[in-house]
């Protein structure tokens, strides 16, 4: 009787999560996320978010012989990419950043695991950059027919300009970047505010981030580095000039800080493997989206700042690779 003999790589020794299990745990996190934005926007948030994630699963569908869509990761891309984009956005192009997240984000990188950047971040920078007026539009949240009624910027034809016909709103990054106008700190952590989809509720996704970080799905290093960097930064610009400079905890709890630590920057594919490795990635991007907001000429720098540090990440783990058992680092 003959026995096969089996070589693998390391790890040899796991704990036996697979990667649906790791998906399906952030789409719960995820979930109360999701559920506020849609009673924060109603149908507008509910037709971004599916829209957006139809166009993932359908793409990776289309672009993978084997078909991937049991593992959830590209349920997590379309979340991820739907709650980063305003509220109304023409669906089309919510899905045209779908299909951008799939095919070049992952899939050009070799599909699940080998991607460089955060999917959702690339399928988002690309309506950045195509699209920048829409993309710079915002739904005032609240409205009395959110649940009824689908607004006509949505139902825009490709390539046709979107018409408005609610009311629009500025974000907190905004008002305090063109206009010098500060939000109250309870609106901001409960969400009551106009933003991206997803990206106004600070308090649910901390929340989502515990339950991950309990669930040994996410690298709690990088949000705490990210976060502490953030507000030490913010602090040391608010002393020299407060009035120039707002205060930490608006910069910690504004715009798509709190959704990008959390949720997109502890991709454990696009991010560092290193206890070090992940404070320095995560001081990075805190840094990086301090100087954007605060110098730059956009009111937000998240997703440049999350795209940035994921193209230095393999450079951090080479230069913090730990040395070989028995050897030192000049000689391994």
């Amino acid at each position: 009787m003959s026995r096969t003999l089996e070589i693998t790589t390391s790890p040899h020794v796991t704990e036996g999560a697979s990667v649906d299990q790791i998906m399906r745990d952030v789409v719960i996190a995820l979930a109360p996320v999701v559920a506020f934005a849609v009673y924060h926007f109603g149908l507008a948030a509910l037709a971004t978010l599916a829209s957006a994630t139809v166009a993932c699963l359908v793409t990776e569908r289309v672009l993978t012989k084997s078909g991937t869509l049991g593992d959830w990761s590209a349920i997590v891309t379309g979340l991820l990419l739907g709650l980063s984009l305003p509220p109304g956005l023409p669906l089309w192009m919510s899905a045209l950043g779908g299909v951008v997240a799939i095919a070049i984000g992952k899939i050009l990188f070799g599909g699940l695991g080998c991607n460089a950047f955060n999917p959702a971040l690339v399928g988002r920078a690309f309506l950045a950059a195509a699209f920048p007026a829409a993309m710079t539009t915002w739904l005032a949240p609240g409205g009395a027919d959110r649940f009824s009624l689908l607004p006509s910027s949505a139902l825009a034809w490709p390539f046709a300009a979107p018409s408005y016909d609610g009311i629009t709103a500025a974000t907190p990054l905004s008002d305090w970047k063109f206009a010098g106008v500060g939000t109250d700190t309870a609106e901001l952590a409960f969400g009551l505010t106009a933003g991206s989809t997803g990206e106004t509720s600070a308090l649910l996704i901390a929340l989502g981030g515990i339950y991950m970080i309990v669930r040994r799905v996410a690298n709690w290093r990088i949000p705490a580095a990210i976060l502490l960097t953030v507000g030490v930064l913010s602090a040391a610009f608010h002393a020299l000039d407060p009035a120039r400079y707002p205060e930490p905890v608006f910069m910690l709890l504004s715009g798509g800080l709190m959704l990008g630590a959390v949720f997109m920057a502890t991709d454990t594919v696009a991010s560092p493997l290193t206890p070090l490795g992940a404070w320095l990635y995560g001081a990075l991007i805190g840094a990086l989206t301090v100087l954007i907001r605060l110098f730059g000429g956009l009111p937000e720098g998240v997703m440049y700042a999350i795209l940035l540090a994921n193209a230095v990440a393999p450079l951090i783990d080479r230069w913090l690779q730990p040395a070989p058992f028995g050897s030192t680092r000049g000689t391994a």
